[in-house]
């Protein structure tokens, strides 16, 4: 059997949690339920400059709901002048009112929308946001922007999944970006998706105008990372920053530790401390048959392993429908 080899040591992507604050009550997150501060414009100044020091590339502003940070388009505009690639998930229910602000400042902007009606979309939610939803839409091609559809998955929802791809995605012109629903602490997503729910998803993600990463299939077709032998990279691949100003480790979903950052970013991701849960990255009692797709899909780009191979054509199908290639180059 040949090695594994390893693409890139340094880390290409930061979550960045400008806050846990949600004005939105999703039944299949927790985050919402957290108290939270928010993250303040000078830290994050010296936190960007470190991450391009470290290598970072990707920079995802979430939360909670990001758009509740009142200088989000700010930290938005310092990132994209930084030569980040910029990313920020929505539920709609600000972008209206702030989209001017955010104009040209997001590279990957992602509408949160997981039904083709508003009663299921709302129940789902907890809020009256599907007309928002539909609102941000305009707004957003009014502008000029290029927002996503992200749809996630679960088995109750698997059927309204055509109706939102023909009666939403094409006629706008959107992209679609499904993502499959996952575990984590006590949070119920219900059901997990058949063998044969997820080759429909498969096949659905061959369409034009739809992402899906197959490397995700093939992770809950083998059950998930496997402790003995880890596909999970995300501490090595991935650092997240809370509202707290903190580095999380290994994840924000496990977040076994976190390190007050003060400042000192880049000498704090090199830390000996750090350094060894690095090590540990995938191989925590935590970590068994986890599915969790922010910190699989970087983990996926890092070593040539059959994930590699199975993500590859949908990122660059991505990359080649939005543009971020020219960005990317450049950087």
């Amino acid at each position: 059997m040949l090695p594994i080899m390893r693409l890139r040591s340094r880390p290409v992507l930061c979550n960045y949690y400008v806050t846990y604050r949600c004005n939105a009550r999703c039944a299949f997150c927790d985050i919402w339920q957290r108290p939270s501060p928010y993250i303040r414009l000078e830290d994050a100044e010296q936190n960007l400059h470190d991450l391009k020091r470290l290598g970072v590339q990707v920079i995802d502003f979430t939360g909670g709901e990001p758009l509740l940070h009142r200088h989000i388009d700010c930290l938005l505009g310092m990132a994209h002048k930084m030569g980040f690639i910029t990313t920020l998930t929505t539920n709609g229910m600000l972008y209206p009112k702030m989209a001017e602000r955010l104009k040209g400042k997001v590279d990957m902007l992602h509408f949160s929308l997981d039904a083709a009606h508003q009663q299921p979309h709302d129940k789902g939610r907890g809020v009256p946001c599907y007309d928002l939803v539909m609102e941000s839409i305009q707004v957003a091609k009014r502008l000029g922007e290029r927002p996503d559809i992200l749809f996630t998955v679960f088995k109750h929802n698997l059927h309204e999944l055509e109706e939102v791809y023909e009666q939403i995605v094409l006629p706008n012109q959107l992209l679609l970006i499904i993502n499959p629903a996952f575990e984590y602490n006590k949070v119920v997503t219900g059901a997990r998706l058949t063998e044969q729910e997820l080759a429909y998803l498969s096949a659905f993600g061959k369409r034009k105008r739809v992402y899906l990463n197959e490397g995700f299939m093939q992770l809950r077709h083998d059950g998930g990372n496997h402790v003995a032998k880890p596909v999970c990279k995300a501490a090595s691949t991935t650092l997240v920053i809370s509202p707290e100003n903190e580095l999380v480790l290994p994840c924000y979903h496990l977040g076994t530790q976190s390190f007050p950052i003060a400042g000192r970013l880049f000498e704090l991701y090199q830390s000996k401390e750090v350094e060894e849960l690095k090590r540990q990255e995938g191989r925590l009692p935590a970590c068994q048959g986890c599915t969790i797709n922010c910190y699989m899909q970087p983990s996926f780009a890092v070593e040539v392993n059959k994930y590699f191979w199975k993500a590859l054509p949908s990122t660059l199908k991505y990359n080649y429908y939005k543009g971020t290639w020219k960005r990317l180059l450049a950087l």
